[in-house]
């Protein structure tokens, strides 16, 4: 049974409408005890995945199975899909850039599904007492972001509506935590960063948005696999869709409970928690032709910018293509 065979029922049902990188790479050593009873999952500090975590639903789905789930945190998407493509997981949830960073990489997965967009959920923001009032204005300034994760492509799209080029701002690399202290100590004037550290920043810093997603990218999140992980295993990815389904339809209608469960998981406020889960878009859904196009979009301009070392083809990791090492 194919990946896509197996979805396309189960693309149809109503239920669809509705620190760090030194852990990770320890943890990335371990791949080659993997048992074929564990699922191993990779999630980050926002989305359904780390709700789904903390419910429990799928470990009580699995269970019958003797498939016991393994959840691993990584600090960013770029980490989280490294450790997709070595081995050391199976199944994780990134933005939109981490996917097109990975293929460029040589990795082997899988686009399994995406949630609707949240443009609103990530952001570029200064300092409280900045005096920048617009994009336009960060010509020649210091701009903090996690390279390869989804806010990349919002910087290159907010800078371009500006009238200004990537090369006009000083980018910075750095992973969130680094990215928040040096937010703070006034070592770059703005940073570039998505949900939950943005609602922190905004909560915690006062700090303030000059642009958000909106009416630049989409922010989907998406559900990768590997796609040996995905070939062989089916019914497991089918189950992991489901559970995330019903979830969605249950957390669209209890956002205070949504906050309850989530800020444990996050390790913030339940008033910070609240404000990332309003930003959430619910209603799991697979990848359609749309979609599709538009990470073809964004994947083109990487190669453009020479941020990605080669061209890339997202239909390449959509369900039913072929896997890599059969090409």
């Amino acid at each position: 049974m194919t990946l896509t065979s197996l979805f396309a029922p189960l693309w149809s049902r109503r239920s669809f409408a509705t620190g760090l990188i030194v852990s990770a790479v320890a943890f990335i050593g371990s791949a080659s005890a993997q048992s074929p009873h564990v699922l191993r999952i990779g999630y980050q500090k926002y989305g359904t995945l780390t709700l789904l975590k903390a419910r429990g639903d799928l470990e009580k789905r699995l269970a019958p199975q003797r498939i016991e789930v393994k959840w691993t945190e990584f600090p960013a998407g770029p980490v989280l899909l490294e450790g997709l493509n070595v081995g050391s997981i199976d199944f994780g949830t990134v933005g939109e850039a981490p996917p097109i960073f990975a293929q460029a990489a040589g990795a082997d997965l899988v686009y399994v599904a995406n949630q609707p967009p949240a443009p609103t959920a990530e952001a570029i923001i200064v300092p409280k007492g900045s005096t920048l009032k617009s994009v336009a204005e960060l010509k020649g300034k210091r701009v903090a972001l996690n390279k390869g994760s989804n806010v990349h492509y919002l910087l290159v799209k907010a800078l371009e509506k500006a009238g200004l080029k990537y090369s006009d701002v000083q980018v910075v690399f750095l992973p969130p935590a680094d990215a928040r202290a040096a937010f703070e100590r006034g070592a770059v004037d703005a940073w570039v960063i998505w949900d939950p550290f943005l609602a922190a920043a905004e909560k915690q810093l006062s700090a303030r948005v000059l642009a958000d997603g909106t009416g630049l990218v989409s922010n989907h999140q998406f559900y990768l696999a590997s796609r040996a992980y995905a070939d062989k295993n089916p019914q497991v990815i089918k189950a992991i869709v489901e559970e995330l389904g019903k979830l969605d339809a249950w957390a669209d209608k209890n956002s205070g409970e949504v906050a309850k469960f989530l800020a444990p998981q996050i390790g913030l406020d339940v008033s910070i928690a609240e404000l990332a889960a309003r930003r959430f878009a619910y209603g799991i859904r697979p990848i359609s032709p749309q979609v599709a196009a538009e990470q073809q979009k964004i994947a083109d301009v990487f190669f453009e910018l020479k941020l990605i070392p080669k061209a890339v083809r997202v239909s390449d990791a959509l369900p039913g293509a072929a896997s890599t090492a059969q090409r």
